[in-house]
């Protein structure tokens, strides 16, 4: 038969069943992995999504749109040198430090809904935090060079080893390891940022009179917390990840 002239004795049938079995399960493993962070994620872009639609349908008693709501907090708080910009894209609302900038998407930028200004809002939360120092918005970003090429590793590198084997198993995991890590860390450090900016947005927002009553708050409120769990999600799969690949490392099993 075939297989025993291929593999004539039963000591090396047995070892190459051990070996597809071990190859079986790995992959099993990564795919149940792969399959459960998908889904965690699916899950909490799928609730922001569904809030914001909800919320964007209301509007504040204030009937103020996120651009005015974006100006009034800048201009409370002493921020002069920020600009606020529109721009397309759905939920690509973010403030970017760098160049000063308080970007809305359209939608956001001209709406009156309880979910334009809860995002302008928060976005304004992060321009406080520039302005005030706050450590860990300083820490993400010192680290954004970092995670950028973090993230290039673990997606390259998989391929790189799968078709050219250049590197060991040893080398290669250690590296994956390594990629998720710091991947994980800025993640980390992502949650209080966000959560800091979604708390200040809130009490400014009811400081300042734009949501008048508990039921404008508690749409608000819905939207940034479905928000914040995105990245809480972002965390657990960066640590899911970061823990596939170190595990080996720690029992031993990387050398088999």
């Amino acid at each position: 038969m075939a297989g025993e002239a291929v593999c004539p004795s039963a000591g090396c049938r047995f070892a190459w069943t051990d070996f597809a079995g071990q190859k079986f399960t790995i992959m099993s493993l990564y795919l149940l992995v792969f399959l459960g962070t998908l889904a965690i994620s699916l899950l909490a872009s799928a609730r922001v999504k569904s809030l914001y639609h909800r919320y964007s349908q209301i509007g504040a008693s204030s009937r103020a749109t996120g651009a005015q709501v974006a100006a009034a907090i800048l201009q409370r708080a002493g921020i002069g040198d920020v600009e606020i910009v529109a721009a397309d894209g759905f939920l690509g609302d973010h403030y970017d430090p760098l160049h000063k900038r308080l970007v809305l998407s359209q939608q956001n930028y001209q709406s009156d809904s309880l979910a334009a200004i809860g995002v302008a809002a928060h976005e304004c939360g992060h321009a406080l935090q520039h302005q005030q120092g706050y450590a860990p918005l300083n820490l993400r970003m010192a680290a954004v060079g970092a995670t950028q090429f973090a993230s290039q590793v673990v997606m390259w590198l998989p391929m790189l080893f799968w078709f050219t084997h250049i590197i060991t198993p040893y080398t290669g995991l250690a590296l994956m390891a390594a990629g998720w890590g710091v991947i994980m860390l800025f993640n980390l450090v992502t949650l209080p940022v966000e959560f800091d900016a979604s708390n200040r947005a809130k009490h400014i927002l009811a400081e300042m009179g734009f949501v008048g009553t508990p039921a404008e708050m508690d749409g608000v409120r819905k939207v940034l917390d479905a928000a914040g769990w995105t990245y809480v999600a972002a965390f657990v799969t960066s640590l899911v990840y970061m823990l596939y690949y170190l595990l080996p490392l720690l029992t031993g099993r990387s050398r088999d």
